[in-house]
């Protein structure tokens, strides 16, 4: 079998922590060929880690995209340039990892969408989340109608003080805002994704910048500093489906309380309800009791993915993606997802802007 051949466009901290890596361990059905970074210096280090002999390196994107050997493009770069590169890419003929968010604004996510079925060609969104066991399993008791309706839920992404101080992430204009794009997204669209709900009828948010010119910060990362810090610290939006169901939806850099967790869910059905806050934890009425059930995630399963065991929710995420494009399935991630979550948080930020609810046609 002939193996697929990838590029990678950004060369930075998600393509080095996640994406090189995961792929490298697939190189028995892809290969990394071509690298591409403004800065030439991360390119050519990509490319000496993780390329195949003789993988190229580019400063310009375009430049890439005109290899016609290449299968897939895996779109790392900060939120402003998503949907210009990866429409780009489509366009091209490749399929299209774009990490996470979508894009920066939902117009540009409803361009990538169309560029994709335009092209025929693959668009996922880097939600690696999905990938986690106890998501998968939550997913698999929701689907099979343990909850019930799921009416009510929240989506957690709640850090105490870990603002990301490195690369553009306090950048307003190059990501669009700060964790409620960064990190909310992801709670979000696990929240949409167990709910399988993706029709939103109206958003109420607000956005905070209390802490960020605040200095000797107690931040994980070490102080950040005031004058580069153009996002809000935190976000928080009450969103109403079409069918009335009801999300409440809470992120945070910093944020004065003890309450964290991040990428994480709580659903409550007509039948049962269940969190992330200690492990996986059911709760339900069994013989007129109240009752929690808490499986044990240490032990063993159904692998998630054929041939695939390994605990790396990253390394799934390449696996089912290689799989989709080799056995052309549709990824566990489907661009018209994610276009909704999109519209989502950009419907909190504009709310917050107005001050008025934002309603969806």
């Amino acid at each position: 079998m002939e193996k697929l051949k990838i590029g990678i466009i950004g060369c930075g901290g998600i393509a080095n922590g996640k994406h090189m890596p995961s792929l490298k361990k697939e190189e028995a059905r892809a290969e990394m060929v071509a690298f591409c970074d403004l800065i030439p210096e991360r390119a050519e280090k990509a490319a000496a880690d993780y390329g195949v002999p003789g993988a190229k390196v580019y400063t310009d994107y375009h430049e890439l995209l005109k290899d016609g050997s290449i299968d897939v493009i895996h779109v790392c770069t900060p939120n402003r340039s998503h949907c210009e590169i990866s429409v780009a890419a489509l366009e091209a003929g490749k399929h299209v990892m774009c990490e996470k968010p979508m894009a920066k604004t939902a117009a540009d996510a409803k361009k990538m969408l169309d560029a994709a079925k335009k092209s025929g060609k693959k668009l996922t969104i880097g939600y690696q989340n999905r990938f986690r066991p106890e998501c998968q399993l939550m997913k698999k008791a929701v689907d099979r109608g343990d909850l019930g309706e799921v009416y009510f839920a929240k989506a957690h992404a709640i850090r105490r003080r870990a603002v990301p101080t490195w690369g553009v992430f306090l950048n307003e204009y190059e990501q669009g805002g700060g964790p409620l794009i960064d990190i909310g997204t992801h709670s979000l669209d696990l929240t949409l994704w167990m709910m399988n709900n993706y029709k939103p009828k109206a958003v109420l948010g607000q956005t905070f910048k209390k802490l960020g010119d605040q200095e000797e910060t107690g931040n994980a990362w070490g102080d950040w500093d005031p004058k580069d810090f153009t996002v809000e610290d935190s976000a928080f939006g009450f969103i109403t489906m079409e069918n009335g169901a009801t999300i409440i939806l809470e992120s945070s850099w910093a944020l004065n309380t003890l309450d964290v967790g991040e990428a994480e869910c709580s659903l409550c059905g007509t039948k049962a309800g269940v969190d992330m806050k200690d492990g996986v934890r059911f709760n339900m009425i069994d013989l007129g009791r109240q009752t929690i059930k808490k499986p044990d995630l240490n032990a063993g399963g159904v692998a998630f993915f054929d041939g695939n065991t390994a605990p790396d929710p990253a390394h799934f995420e390449a696996h089912s993606w290689i799989n989709a494009i080799l056995n052309d399935t549709d990824p566990l991630v489907l661009p018209e997802q994610a276009y909704a979550v999109t519209q989502i948080l950009e419907a909190i930020y504009t709310s917050a802007a107005t001050g008025k609810a934002v309603y969806f046609d």
